[in-house]
């Protein structure tokens, strides 16, 4: 049965999520993001020293304060009220100069137009159902001349049907990609992977809404964008090394798409 995912869906299922992902993030479980998607995606970024920036799906704010690391004065929305307290907690701890508002970054976020000289995003894009009204909210956030920049997973190979074949030694050869059209909502269950095995926790619940490449990229152009830049990162050596299975995200297939798109002055 096709399933029908709304925004607050999305909001329900990241505030249930909220506890164990906050936890998990913290205790270093989530390597790719740590040894992969994040470093890719701050050598990406252009010099962040002293720009107004908003963070699009910020979570509980880790990346947020990466990014603040880098100079930038950050304010970052989540749709989950549950993530955006974590994330302040962690700002009062520890104080960056953040501000945090739970808001769905495809509607209006309630900050005046013009308001920031960049929009980033960080593996949240692909989870939210109206990614045409992200990018139409991104563009009216920017002052003309400023930047959008984001990292989803590659809609052409994380697609609803993937799955990795073996060969007779159980050696991973490729990835079987399928149902590269199917755009229907759908949630997905799973744990981090580098957690301790014999810890029971919930598996989270992430929603999905699969979209193709020129979906995406046709939704920032009807925005008013100008996209500058694509790419689609290799785990580096040292990551591969770390973590072995990322050879699959090198030798067989892309696993993130970085796109980098300006408003036009």
């Amino acid at each position: 049965m096709t399933e029908r995912l709304s925004h607050a869906d999305v909001a329900a299922r990241w505030n249930q999520n909220a506890d164990q992902w906050a936890r998990d993030v913290r205790n270093g479980y989530d390597v790719y993001r740590d040894l992969f998607t994040l470093p890719a995606f701050q050598q990406f970024l252009p010099p962040l020293q002293g720009l107004e920036i908003v963070d699009f799906g910020c979570g509980e704010g880790t990346n947020t304060r990466r990014f603040a690391g880098m100079g930038a004065r950050m304010t970052g929305i989540d749709i989950s009220e549950r993530m955006i307290e974590y994330a302040r907690q962690m700002e009062e701890a520890d104080p960056l100069g953040i501000t945090y508002r739970a808001a769905s970054y495809s509607a209006d976020t309630g900050f005046p137009e013009s308001s920031f000289d960049a929009v980033i995003s960080t593996m949240a894009l692909m989870d939210g159902p109206d990614f045409g009204g992200a990018m139409r909210e991104a563009h009216r956030l920017l002052r003309p001349g400023g930047f959008l920049a984001f990292s989803v997973l590659h809609p052409c190979f994380i697609t609803p049907g993937l799955r990795w074949e073996k060969d007779e030694e159980g050696r991973t050869i490729s990835l079987r990609v399928s149902r590269y059209f199917d755009r229907a909502d759908f949630t997905e269950y799973w744990r981090f992977g580098d957690r301790p095995q014999d810890e029971e926790v919930a598996p989270f619940a992430v929603p999905r809404f699969p979209r193709t490449i020129s979906d995406y990229l046709n939704a920032i152009a009807a925005a008013g964008f100008r996209i500058t830049r694509v790419e689609e990162p290799q785990p580096t050596p040292e990551a591969c090394e770390a973590v072995p299975r990322f050879t699959r995200w090198r030798d067989l297939a892309a696993f993130l798409l970085l796109v980098m798109a300006e408003r036009p002055a």
